[in-house]
């Protein structure tokens, strides 16, 4: 279930190509800066609300629009009719698809948004994937470094496969979904319409059509009445 077809549908990419020759789906993080260097240029065909910041090898297309505090740092490339919302940062290296949305103070970097992603509130997306219409809840962190700073190893099915990447946050399959408050720890993989429920912090592989969520239970008491 690796491999880029296999999590996401490449025709809602106009960035088909970058995916070519990949093994892995993640073997793309390695690709997105020299595809965005070669392909970036100066061209603003956005509406701006307010005042933004954006850097000289930006390229944004028709009918997105920048809000109040933005700042794309750039390089980037971000499609049509999106929506990057107040005090969102896009750093080095992000292809951004069609219909998306960056929002409020949100950070992207080095990543790729399928079309109709979205990442709406307070959230990092770093070294990742994010798949057709993939939607991350308010305060979802992808977390792309291990606290021990070493290579970023996938365990599936008792086998081994070691990514060879220092960063790399998560592949979240098309139609994905994760609650708010989740972390994704680095190296994590969605499949296809698999959901991980808010406050939950996921490691690994959730295969296709799953829910990974917390097992704890709840308590319910009487309240005792105050005094005085």
């Amino acid at each position: 279930m690796f491999k880029p077809s296999d999590l996401f549908d490449l025709g809602q990419t106009e960035h088909m190509a970058i995916f070519e020759d990949c093994e892995f789906a993640w073997d793309v993080l390695k690709k997105i800066k020299a595809y965005v260097a070669a392909n970036a240029r100066p061209e603003l065909r956005n509406k701006c609300e307010g005042r933004a910041w954006i850097g000289e090898q930006v390229l944004i297309g028709e009918g997105t629009v920048i809000e109040d505090g933005v700042m794309i740092k750039g390089p980037a490339i971000i499609g049509r009719n999106c929506q990057i919302r107040h005090n969102a940062y896009i750093r080095e290296d992000v292809i951004i698809g069609d219909n998306c949305v960056v929002g409020n103070s949100s950070e992207v970097k080095n990543s790729i948004f399928f079309n109709y992603a979205q990442a709406p509130h307070f959230n990092y997306i770093g070294d990742s994937v994010l798949g057709y219409k993939a939607h991350i809840g308010a305060g979802v962190k992808i977390s792309n470094l291990k606290l021990f700073n070493d290579k970023v190893v996938i365990e599936f099915e008792g086998q081994k496969i070691d990514t060879g990447l220092r960063k790399f946050g998560a592949m979240m399959g098309d139609r994905s979904e994760v609650g708010c408050n989740a972390v994704l720890s680095p190296g994590t993989v969605i499949g296809r319409d698999s959901l991980v429920y808010a406050n939950v912090t996921w490691r690994g592989v959730l295969p296709p059509n799953m829910i990974a969520k917390n097992r704890a239970a709840q308590e319910i008491v009487a309240r005792r009445p105050s005094v005085g």
